[in-house]
């Protein structure tokens, strides 16, 4: 019995890797163009409009819900998702190839243009990869394959946004981007050999149509999640934003802000998501979003305190990694909370909207807790952000209740 337990615990560890592996797969390329391609055109003197185009890059992961759909309709099987995963990564590892072979100086809008079809490529990989995970983990353990991905996304941010900044100082930008094409592909052998992922065959009667991501709106007792997703973020996502101008205004210089928010921050991040799962699957989902919102609200209460004190950088450093503890925490909530919602036939389609809510939620606060802070000051700024993490945690109690 105890042999027959260590190779069930191998194999889940092994399926685990290998969502891992596609996370990370999407989260280094994207993270590292992104930082890299903005470091590069200010030093080659690009305008800051033509800098600003670079937002454009991120459409495609707020779009993908268009595709989801179509995601759905033709993937049945393992087989199927293992297929759409694959060509989708092939594909994204042959447009960094090319991106690779061209110069930022004078092929700045041809590479943002094959950007945005990596990412259209990457996202459909996304879609794909969620919707086999919510297939295959049922229960308590999804909370597993959650970790797997918020987990992914900080460690594949932590390399592409600080380590691969430093490779490519030394050895130049086609090296990097030909690196970053083959660890894609290299991503992919996991996925090739698994064999314990397994699932019953969708009924081909219940697929997904077109417009299915409309029709997730028209669901009874779905606007309750939906408040939820819009809800849960906002305290964090008024401060996170404004957090490297922050850092800059008390007086750190470059470096130590990198240190700091990249290092420290998404560092921290990756290790509290990689606990939060585990929290999670044994406490259960509604305790773990009255602790987490909990938390939350402590991270912002922190950072209003701080504005009343004379700051340190120890006082900074706690500050950033309980902002960033509460983060990776409340990524996992919010995956876990998205796939106990979903419609037989439809996975990829109600994941994907429900974060791009998430995403959605995140600029509008950004914005928001701009203006506030430019009219403000950041204590105006913080004071919102713990009004915010109020209205959420109240909320929780308030309508998720029955889940006890």
């Amino acid at each position: 019995m105890r042999q027959k337990n260590s190779t069930l615990y191998r194999a889940e560890a092994l399926t685990l890797g290998t969502f891992f592996c596609l996370y990370v797969a999407q989260s280094i390329p994207s993270s590292f163009l992104s930082t890299a391609l903005q470091v590069m055109m200010r030093e080659q003197q690009f305008s800051l409009s033509s800098i600003g185009l670079l937002q454009l890059v991120k459409l495609p992961w707020i779009l993908k819900f268009l595709w989801a759909p179509l995601v759905d309709r033709h993937c049945l099987t393992v087989r199927d998702y293992k297929r759409c995963i694959i060509v989708s990564e092939v594909i994204y590892a042959g447009l960094l190839c090319a991106i690779g072979l061209l110069q930022v100086s004078s092929d700045i809008y041809l590479i943002l243009g094959l950007i945005i079809l990596a990412l259209i490529a990457s996202g459909t990989q996304d879609i794909a990869t969620d919707s086999l995970a919510a297939l295959s983990y049922g229960g308590r353990d999804k909370s597993l394959v959650n970790t797997m991905q918020s987990s992914g996304s900080f460690a594949g941010t932590l390399v592409g946004s600080g380590l691969l900044l430093v490779v490519l100082h030394r050895y130049g930008w086609q090296v990097v981007l030909l690196c970053l094409a083959l660890f894609v592909l290299l991503a992919l052998v996991p996925l090739g050999l698994e064999r314990q992922i397994i699932f019953e065959k969708k009924d081909p009667k219940r697929r997904a149509g077109i417009g299915d991501f409309a029709l997730f709106f028209s669901r009874k007792g779905i606007w309750r999640q939906v408040l939820f997703l819009l809800l849960f973020y906002s305290g964090l996502m008024a401060i996170l934003p404004m957090l490297r101008p922050w850092l800059v205004d008390q007086g750190f210089d470059m470096g130590s802000i990198g240190i700091l928010s990249g290092l420290l921050g998404t560092g921290t991040a990756f290790v509290s998501s990689l606990a939060s799962g585990f929290v999670v699957r044994r406490i259960g989902i509604y305790r773990a979003r009255k602790y987490f919102a909990t938390l939350i609200l402590v991270a912002t209460l922190y950072f209003l305190i701080l504005t009343q004190v004379e700051v340190s950088t120890l006082l900074v450093s706690i500050g950033v990694m309980l902002l960033w503890a509460a983060y990776g925490s409340a990524t996992v909530v919010v995956y876990v909370s998205s796939m106990e919602t979903l419609r037989a036939g439809r996975e990829g389609t109600d994941f994907t909207v429900q974060i791009v809510i998430t995403h959605l939620c995140g600029m509008g606060m950004a914005i928001l807790g701009g203006v506030v802070a430019d009219h403000t000051g950041y204590s105006g700024l913080f004071a919102l952000a713990v009004l915010l993490a109020h209205i959420s945690l109240f909320y929780i109690h308030l309508v998720f209740k029955n889940e006890k």
